[in-house]
Parts: C-alpha cells; structure tokens; sequence
C-alpha cells in the first residue's frame, strides 16, 4: 500500500508517505501534515528560506497556514497538490465556470486542482471539517512549488441567497495559503513562454486566481501570475527576460499600493511597467457584471497597440 500511496500522490519522503497512509486509513493524525506547527507560530508569520519571515498583518493571506520553517510548509504544500485531483469535471471548475471563467482560459491549466475532503479547521485546536476544495499551486520562477492556496467550496452549490460567496464554502475564511508565497505566484503559462516568439518578454500579473483567470478569458496565449494578495504582489519576483508587465490592479488602497510598488521595482529594473484598471473591484467583477465583450473592450484600450492585436481574442 505504501508504494502504492507513494506512486499515486509523489511523495519522495517516507514521512510523507506515512502521514497518508495514516489519514487513508483513518488513523489519528493531522490530514495534511502542518496542523502540528501551526499552535506555536501566530497568524501573519510566514515561513521563509532566511527562517521565520514577520509579514504585516494587512499583506499576509487571511486565514494562512504558518510553519516553522521553509521545508516543512513546502513539503505539506506539495503533498497536498499531489494528493490532489486534476481540474476538468470536478466541483472546482464548476466553481471556475460560476464566476463567468470561460473554458478556454483553463484550457493548459496545470497550476490548479481539486480536492473533494480538504480538512479546514476553524481554530488550531478545532476539529478538522472535510470540504470540498479548489488548490492552487504557487511556484518560485523556476516551476518548483514552493506553496498552496486552498479556496474551500461548497458541495450544494450557488446560493442565490447569499451571491457574493458564488460556491465559496460558508466558512470565516474560505481562502488559506500554506508554504512559502513571498515573491512567489500561481503561474498560467510558464516563465519560459516569455521567451518565445508570441510573447515575447511579456507577463500580466494580478491579485487573485479568478481576476487573472478573468483576463485570460479575453488573451490566454500571454503569460500571467496570481500573486494571491496586494502584499504578495508588491514583492512578485520578476523573471529574467521581461520586457513589459502589465499589472491588473484592485480596485482598493492596498491594490493601489501594490501597483506603486510593483511598477517602481519593474522601472527600476528596466522593464516597462503598464497598469491595467478594471471598472469596477477587480477583473473578475468586470467579467460577471458587464460580460465577455466588455470586458475585452475596456482592455484593448490600456494594452499596448501591438499587443491587443496580437494577443487580443476577437468576439
């Protein structure tokens, strides 16, 4: 069974291996592998490769998961992803797809999966609640996943009573990272895509997964980046090769903060930074309110010429 286990979720160490085992076969232990860390390191603090990383309470993740150190957060983060299923078919594309995301902008999407008992505890010392869960791999520049984000769902669907959830589980905080984010990013498109001919040194970077999902529904060949929050974003690692950013800004002081920072760094590196705002909070927002055409309209506007054509989808 271990081999098998090994082989189904790829899990290199035998820790790992054994903590599944343990939870497959309902055994007392920790679902995913940090919940013994978290009730020694307060919420806000962030494992880094330097040690335990202080991040200011308004740029932490709401509800993120701290480790005590890098290793440990990374190693659970990615023994969840490889715990988890792929995207198409499950409850987290429906989800996807409910909040107005097109399915050709999660075609190539391997940045994202589903988990169908994603144990969410309300409080360090809670009673672990199995939901339902979509899982975000964020990685360093080179592809290597460093961290997660789980968005917990709910299994009943839409509740027409309670609209601004659109399928998020009735939860405090229905959004947790895990691992190491800083600098890091959920990435549509490789890093290595900036280099090709279509790209061409071109990147778009936003908050959250559905506001840069939003944007690929209107241009899915450029690359794109989630950095999961305005404080993450300020501190985006930039890649080598990148001639033009394009930053889709929130609608909010923090997103405003984020774009200033993001932008004086890009300039300063020598790469041409263009922010992209939406009309109304984010992108995602847009796309649900006013529909795919509009959407598309208020962004050839802000794009370089040569880049709407090229990259624009006509509709």
């Amino acid at each position: 069974m271990l081999d098998l286990i090994r082989e189904s979720c790829g899990l290199t160490e035998f820790r790992d291996v054994a903590e599944e085992a343990r939870r497959f076969l309902g055994l007392k232990g920790d679902d995913h592998a940090a919940a013994r860390e978290r009730r020694s390191h307060p919420v806000g603090h962030m494992a880094s490769s330097l040690g335990t990383c202080a991040i200011p309470g308004s740029q932490a993740d709401d509800g993120s998961d701290p480790a005590p150190d890098a290793a440990q957060a990374q190693r659970a983060a990615r023994r969840l992803f490889g715990m988890a299923q792929p995207l198409p078919g499950t409850l987290a594309e429906t989800y996807l797809h409910r909040r107005g995301i097109t399915p050709e902008a999660l075609t190539g999407i391997d940045a994202l999966r589903f988990h169908p008992r994603c144990f969410y505890r309300a409080t360090p010392d809670a009673q672990p609640e199995p939901w339902p869960a979509l899982i975000a791999a964020v990685t360093d520049l080179e592809g290597r996943i460093t961290g997660i984000q789980r968005t917990w769902l709910d299994p009943d669907g839409f509740n027409p009573l309670h609209p601004i959830r659109l399928s998020k589980a009735p939860l405090v905080t229905p959004r947790r990272a895990l691992g190491l984010l800083l600098g890091h990013a959920v990435r549509f498109g490789t890093t290595a895509e900036l280099d090709n001919e279509l790209a061409h040194g071109l990147l778009v970077a936003g908050e959250g997964i559905e506001t840069v999902l939003s944007l690929r529904c209107v241009m899915p060949a450029m690359p794109m980046v989630a950095a999961l929050s305005a404080g993450h974003l300020a501190t985006l690692l930039l890649p080598e090769g990148l001639r033009r950013l394009y930053i889709a800004r929130d609608a909010d002081v923090a997103g405003d903060r984020a774009v200033a920072s993001l932008t004086g760094r890009a300039i300063a590196a020598g790469i041409e930074a263009i922010t992209l705002s939406p009309r109304l909070g984010d992108f995602n927002d847009d796309l649900r309110e006013f529909g795919l055409a509009e959407l598309r309209a208020n962004l050839r506007v802000q794009l370089a010429p040569e880049d709407a054509v090229r990259f624009m989808v006509p509709g």
